[in-house]
């Protein structure tokens, strides 16, 4: 049984389709973060509304359980590097995977009236693009470029999984 393989970046970066994808190409469960959250505890915009520490609790909660899975490809919400116990949770039985997709991509992608943290606008991104992506590049085990098509990120995330 293999790692799971655990995907990071920016909101919009493609963490949910290419995982998708690459998990039905290895033959793996595709477990999103996000969906686990809203499945157990409510709309992720709900539990906003308590605050940002609230969300980020649940968030903990929700990568403690889905890191214990076995044999996943599990993508996490794009703020899920804040905090080390989510990252070492997850690189216990898991390859940290970031997929990079440029700024000037988020931006031309990201639906901001969904994401409590974007609200504020399009700057907002890349504010937080500047935040996290040195986070981003300190915990990766890998780096998949997402600037092309999902099928080129998807090739790319197969092709820097593959077991030594």
């Amino acid at each position: 049984m293999r790692k799971n393989i655990v995907l990071i970046g920016m909101p919009g970066c493609g963490k949910s389709e290419i995982g998708a994808g690459l998990a039905k190409r290895l033959g793996m469960e595709f477990v999103d973060a996000d969906a686990y959250i809203e499945e157990h505890w409510g709309r992720i915009p709900e539990l906003f509304k308590l605050g940002e520490a609230h969300f980020r609790d649940i968030e903990s909660r929700a990568v403690a359980a889905v890191s214990l899975k076995r044999n996943c490809v599990i993508a996490t919400g794009g703020g899920v590097v804040l905090r080390e116990q989510n990252m070492q949770a997850l690189k216990r039985n898991g390859i940290v995977v970031f997929i990079d997709r440029p700024l000037s991509r988020l931006l031309d992608v990201v639906d901001t009236s969904y994401r409590p943290l974007l609200a504020e606008g399009r700057h907002k991104l890349a504010e937080l693009y500047e935040q996290r992506l040195p986070l981003y590049r300190k915990y990766a085990d890998r780096i998949v470029d997402n600037s092309g098509t999902l099928e080129d990120a998807v090739a790319a995330a197969v092709s820097a999984t593959k077991e030594e």
